[in-house]
């Protein structure tokens, strides 16, 4: 008995053993944001690689997608409102484009969704506001279903009370998406749904203009009464609905080049692909309204109830293929890529008016059908990583556009750490009149083809950049010669006649010059840092253009790790731009035009005080926004009539999962 009592104890030892063996080895895989990696459409058309994911706190606290350091902008006074780009950056795109961009800064959309390679399921949890107006969340979810396939969703919503009566604002949007990678590492396959709902409401400004002068009362408050005033289902309103699926498919040919295999960052370069992309999108714009304009907010017309729609859809195949040349050694690379991409676009309008309309309600409806078709190639050469030289081609050879173009080439040529980088680019191109340019059938603003008739905006431009991450420095100037700029204005009115008040006619502008200068320095001593940007804009048509010439913003910070756990930063940021023509809004058409009385408003800096902090994977920040309105000044603007929100405080975290 006792010789099988030692054979059991024996057995369970070794078991127990085998156990703990397993057990450690289940402990022994690290989970770190080293192991949880994504990609991005425009990484993948290089070559097969990832990033990790950032987990750190810089510049956490600019949640607001109006108030970015790097692009600022102005607009109608609340998170979600119309919003315009305050500084210069003309449109590159080619071929058709409807021309609605004031609530663009929160779409989500196709080529920018990021697909993920992560150990085990990655997630986040990001919200701001809960006690304040504010509130954003946003929900992300990536698993690997095996080592090859990883699908993933994100979910965003927003609710904001705006600071004035009618200002709300609410999406929903979100991505839902895939990646799959066959074992030869050859074929790669990504899709992605996405989908959005933007609902901005209109108050067409307030009643009182002088809500920064007369300071008694309760300035600035939900009981300032708006022009527009109607609640629920008749609050009026600019809603944007915008859905897409895309899939793209690549196989490399020939021989593959492996870098840092079997690792996280691992590259698969291949010397061959072959690749295709299909988009379907569809786009609603969408104004409502029902109630009488008692404050003359919209051109002269009795209509309470307005209904305007503007529908896109559109079918995009894209062809592709690349060849590369590397040496044995992978420095030296030079590569050839040759496309073609085909757009089916359906484009419809249509408007609902109430018993008053003055305006003929003929032609209420108007849907047609075109295409265009375009041939795409790039020419690059890489030496090591001193030199990098590109040559690209876009030209629309058939449909709608046909004659669009842009040709654009870019050299980068590296020094060292020491001596920085010089990027020098230039690029030529001829686009066509946005649809909203060149008709609309809105309730309040009508226009054809054969009254507008434009000519294609033509831009050249140069630019030279130095970057020196060492120095903390980088500048570029850049220079545009443009011919056909095109704008919405207020049409003359020189008998000041009340029927012609408010009306806005898309026009062109003959040719103008536009120099722009961006400077960033950061400073630092010890824990103390100091990041500065400046942007000086000059143009021989600064009021048509509607920008500042001088733009500077400041950000001085404490930046500290306490007891090896808290990584802080407290900080003081200052922005400012000089006075320029501030443009006045359209409400159902969704534009911002240049009224025919100029008025450049007083402008200020602007100091917002904020703490940013990581524990562990817990981003957070806090911030009190516009911190000189209790000193001076009261209030400000940036679009006519329109006043900015007030002083505000506002509280944001995100948490990551990946273990």
């Amino acid at each position: 008995m006792s010789a099988v009592t030692f054979a059991q104890e024996d057995f369970s030892s070794e078991l127990d053993s085998a156990r703990l063996a397993e057990d450690n080895k289940k402990d022994s895989v690290t989970f770190s944001a080293r192991y949880v990696r994504y990609t991005t459409l425009a990484a993948l058309k290089q070559r097969t690689q990832t990033f990790q994911i950032d987990t750190t706190h810089h510049n956490f606290q600019y949640y607001n997608k109006q108030n970015l350091p790097w692009n600022p902008s102005i607009h109608l006074g609340s998170y979600g409102l119309a919003t315009r780009d305050l500084l210069f950056n003309p449109n590159k795109s080619i071929g058709f484009q409807p021309g609605y961009y004031g609530l663009e800064r929160y779409l989500i959309k196709a080529d920018s969704v990021q697909y993920y390679r992560a150990r085990a399921r990655y997630s986040e949890l990001y919200a701001v506001g809960f006690f304040f107006d504010d509130q954003i969340f946003r929900a992300k979810l990536a698993q690997n279903v095996h080592s090859r396939l990883n699908i993933g969703a994100e979910y965003n919503a927003a609710n904001t009370d705006g600071f004035y009566q009618n200002q709300q604002y609410s999406d929903r949007k979100g991505s839902v998406f895939s990646w799959y990678e066959s074992p030869n590492l050859r074929y790669n396959l990504l899709t992605n749904f996405t989908f959005n709902t933007l609902d901005a409401s209109e108050n067409g400004s307030i009643v009182n203009d002088r809500v920064f002068i007369d300071t008694e009362g309760s300035r600035g408050s939900q009981s300032e009464l708006p022009k527009l005033a109607q609640t629920n289902a008749n609050r009026p309103r600019n809603k944007w609905k915008d859905i897409g699926f895309f899939m793209r498919q690549s196989y490399y040919l020939g021989r593959i080049d492996t870098i840092n295999k079997n690792l996280p960052e691992m590259e698969v370069r291949p010397t061959n692909v072959v690749a295709h992309n299909t988009y379907l999108r569809n786009r609603r714009y969408l104004f409502f309204k029902n109630e009488a304009d008692a404050y003359g907010v919209f051109p002269l017309n009795n209509m309470d109830l307005v209904g305007d729609t503007t529908s896109v859809t559109t079918l995009t195949n894209d062809f592709s293929y690349s060849f590369y040349l590397r040496s044995p050694s992978l420095a030296n690379e030079i590569k050839l890529d040759l496309g073609f991409q085909n757009d089916l676009i359906w484009y419809g309008e249509s408007r609902q008016g109430g018993f008053n309309d003055l305006v003929s309600t003929n032609d209420t409806t108007y849907r047609t059908f075109f295409q265009n078709s375009m041939v795409k190639g790039k020419l690059g050469y890489q030496f090591s990583d001193r030199l990098d030289v590109s040559l690209g081609v876009n030209q629309i050879i058939l449909g709608e556009n046909f004659g669009d173009f842009l040709y654009e080439a870019q050299a980068n040529l590296s020094a060292g750490d020491n001596l920085g980088q010089i990027q020098i680019g230039a690029y030529t191109q001829n686009k066509s009149p946005e649809m909203i340019f060149q008709r609309a059938n809105l309730s309040y603003h009508q226009w054809r083809p054969e009254n507008t008739n434009f000519n294609n905006t033509k831009t050249q431009n140069l630019s030279f950049a130095y970057v020196n991450p060492k120095l903390g420095f980088s500048g570029k100037a850049e220079y545009f010669l443009m011919n056909g700029f095109l704008y919405f204005r207020e049409v003359d009115n020189p008998d000041d006649l009340p029927a012609l008040n408010r009306q806005i006619t898309p026009s062109q502008h003959g040719s103008l010059n536009m120099l722009k200068l961006t400077l960033s320095q950061n400073f630092n001593f010890r824990k103390f840092h100091l990041d500065n940007r400046v942007v000086y804009q000059k143009s021989d048509a600064m009021d048509i253009l509607a920008v500042p010439e001088l733009y500077t913003w400041h950000s001085f910070y404490y930046a500290d790790i306490l007891s090896e756990v808290l990584d802080f930063r407290l900080g003081l940021d200052a922005r400012m731009n000089t006075p320029f023509r501030n443009p006045s809004y359209a409400l159902n058409a969704g534009q911002f035009y240049n009224a025919n009385t100029d008025i450049e408003f007083s402008t200020y800096p602007i100091f917002d005080v904020w703490a940013t902090a990581n524990i562990k994977r817990v981003n957070l920040f806090i911030s009190y926004n516009f911190l000189n309105q209790n000193f001076y000044p009261n209030g400000y603007y940036t679009v006519r009539r329109y006043p900015m929100q007030d002083a505000n405080v506002r509280f944001g975290i995100s948490w990551k999962f990946y273990d």
